[in-house]
């Protein structure tokens, strides 16, 4: 090895540079960053060839003093720290004073600034291999003009790895995104090749910020999210944004945006968060999409983890952790149909659409395909509403789930609190409103023993009964088992059960979780075991079955305590057992008892795989389909 040598400035930086500037985006990251933290309200970017060509960034910030202009240029240089206190409690977005100086030395980089109070502009670059910075005078308002040539000329072998054009521009395009989320009130406008792509204003009302949403991410992420704004006063945290429908998933993590303190972030325990609250009501291997912003006490988040600072170290990861589940559970938990709100439950998104679904990546929404084509004619007054004077009478629904509850007991619907009844228990039916329609409506008929089809306000309402009606017993047996356990009766003739060894081992090792779960269950033999007790609400189910999936379901778990962490997915296994069956023909009572349980269930949107309940066509669907009025 040769001796040890100073490396020059240039060779240093452009070290540094491969740490910071990875591709165009990189450095539309770092400057971006600059111009927000010196408070300009209005950028402007100009990207030529995918930001490799040309990166133009233009701001009306605080700007930058002539005796400061050959500082910005050179390493560990910044205005935003000055002593360990404040890298503590960084509130600044950039702070390692590090990327102005590593894109000048893989680029040809020109920074021209004026302040406000200085009559003329200045502007910089460097050259040579020393990077001298070279000051002469320009003219420019107040602001800040970054100019970025030739990405990477001077490193071909960087070059080397970069994509296409499109694909760079991709990755660019996302940068913006993702500063243009954090910060409506700066607007933004980005062009491409001479070609605006994006033309944003400040936001400063709901309205408008929901607009720049749909702008940037989709139309009908709007359409199919709830806001959300909870603060907790004892530990100075704020959670708002918009967080979207189960029924809106994504089969990737493509729309799922996390600010802390207005930097985008990328964090193990905030996702780790929010996917527990999406477990109960997301479909097998789909992703939820979200926009939320964090606000917290700069001092208990560390940004200073990664050189790309998209990773933060919480200091109170357990505090942070149980408040964003706890906020968008309990929102998630609330989105069922209720009087008094929208329950058409059809995005205006897919009404614009002559019915049909928008064209993005989500399972079908509540709502129905209708007929692509549109007609100019007018619409003639052939109907007029009568679902009021049509439906079934309120009391006249109020007394057949009263009788059916009283005359036909089943364990249709289990209630833990009272008598196994088909329908409502006495205790537990809602009052109903004698002049008002309830949001599910009320039921007219059965398809195939697998549809319950009911009128509301709106239209039509088609619920999946077994779905609809395994999210029921799904959070009753939740609640019963956090309340007491569930409770549990003595089969008239024990069941016995040939199973394998291993089978008969996990039932005898997990005979205290068996117990908490409603079973009392003895290994009688080397591949034998005996059913003594089982849970009220499946008692008439099939046992042995339901016996052979818990026990399948604990060995995937593995020790006690896995089991215990997944216990909602074994009452979810057994909810989807006691509930009620296809082909199984109900009454009309039956059925309007169901609707009922629905609106006062959580979560009763979606069955415990993630699949939707229920879909509502309205009358305009209705018309478009047959053409009525036109």
């Amino acid at each position: 090895m040769s001796r040890i040598h100073l490396l020059s400035p240039r060779l240093a930086n452009q070290i540094a540079a491969g740490e910071v500037v990875e591709r165009p985006a990189s450095v539309v990251k770092e400057i971006l960053e600059n111009s927000l933290d010196a408070g300009a309200d209005r950028i402007e970017l100009d990207i030529e060839q995918g930001g490799v060509k040309l990166i133009r960034l233009r701001d009306n910030g605080s700007g930058i003093e002539k005796e400061d202009l050959s500082l910005a240029l050179s390493r560990h240089a910044t205005s935003k720290i000055r002593d360990l206190n404040d890298l503590e409690a960084v509130q600044s977005l950039g702070f390692r004073g590090e990327a102005l100086a590593s894109v000048s030395s893989v680029s040809r980089l020109t920074l021209t600034s004026r302040t406000a109070d200085q009559e003329s502009a200045w502007q910089v670059e460097t050259e040579g291999r020393d990077m001298v910075a070279e000051i002469s005078p320009a003219a420019h308002p107040a602001g800040t003009t970054v100019e970025m040539r030739d990405l990477f000329f001077n490193t071909p072998a960087r070059r080397k790895f970069l994509k296409t054009e499109k694909t760079e521009f991709k990755h660019l395009e996302e940068v913006v995104k993702r500063l243009a989320l954090s910060r409506f009130d700066v607007g933004f406008t980005l062009r491409h090749n001479q070609k605006i792509i994006h033309q944003l204003r400040p936001a400063s009302t709901e309205a408008e910020q929901e607009r720049r949403i749909a702008s940037l991410m989709s139309p009908a992420f709007i359409e199919e999210s709830m806001r959300v704004d909870v603060s907790a006063d004892a530990s100075g945290l704020r959670l708002w944004g918009w967080v979207g429908l189960p029924t809106f998933s994504r089969s990737q993590p493509d729309l799922q945006y996390f600010f802390v303190n207005g930097r985008v972030i990328r964090d193990k325990v905030v996702s780790h968060a929010l996917r527990q609250a999406y477990q109960d009501v997301l479909f097998h291997g789909r992703h939820p999409a979200y926009v939320l912003f964090m606000e917290l006490d700069p001092a208990l988040v560390d940004v200073n983890v990664h050189p790309t600072k998209h990773e933060v170290r919480f200091r109170e990861s357990r505090l942070v952790h149980d408040f964003i589940f706890r906020t968008t559970h309990r929102v998630i938990a609330d989105m069922r149909p209720q009087t008094g709100e929208d329950t058409t439950g059809i995005p205006e998104a897919v009404l614009a659409n002559g019915g049909n679904a928008p064209t993005s990546d989500f399972l079908p929404s509540p709502g129905v395909a209708g007929m692509g084509q549109t007609f100019q004619q007018g619409r003639m007054p052939l109907y007029q509403s009568s679902v009021q004077a049509d439906r079934p009478a309120a009391g006249q629904v109020r007394e057949q789930i009263q009788q059916y509850g009283q005359l036909h007991p089943s364990p249709a619907t289990p209630s833990f609190s009272g008598p196994v009844t088909g329908g409502v228990s006495g205790a537990m039916m809602p009052d109903v409103d004698e002049t008002k329609c309830p949001p599910m409506g009320y039921a007219v008929a059965q398809l195939h023993g697998v549809f319950i089809l009911a009128q509301n306000d709106a239209g039509l309402v088609v619920v999946d009964m077994h779905a609809a009606h395994e999210r029921i017993v799904y959070e009753r047996m939740k609640a019963a088992y956090e309340a007491e356990g569930v409770r549990s009766q003595p089969l008239l003739v024990p069941v016995s059960m040939a199973v394998s060894s291993g089978e008969a081992d996990c039932a005898e090792e997990q005979q205290e979780v068996f117990r908490q779960l409603g079973f009392e269950i003895a290994r009688m033999g080397e591949e034998t075991i005996v059913i003594r007790q089982v849970p009220v609400a499946l008692a008439n189910g099939d046992v042995t079955k339901l016996i052979l999936d818990v026990i399948a379901d604990m060995q995937q778990f593995g020790n006690s305590r896995k089991v215990q962490e997944h216990v909602n997915e074994l009452l979810a296994t057994m909810a989807c057992h006691g509930s009620v069956r296809a082909n199984r023909q109900l009454t009309l009572p039956e059925m309007n008892a169901l609707l009922r349980d629905m609106e006062q269930t959580e979560r009763s949107g979606q069955c415990n795989h993630g699949r939707p309940t229920w879909t509502q066509m309205s009358m305009q669907e209705l018309d478009g389909l047959f053409m009525r009025g036109q």
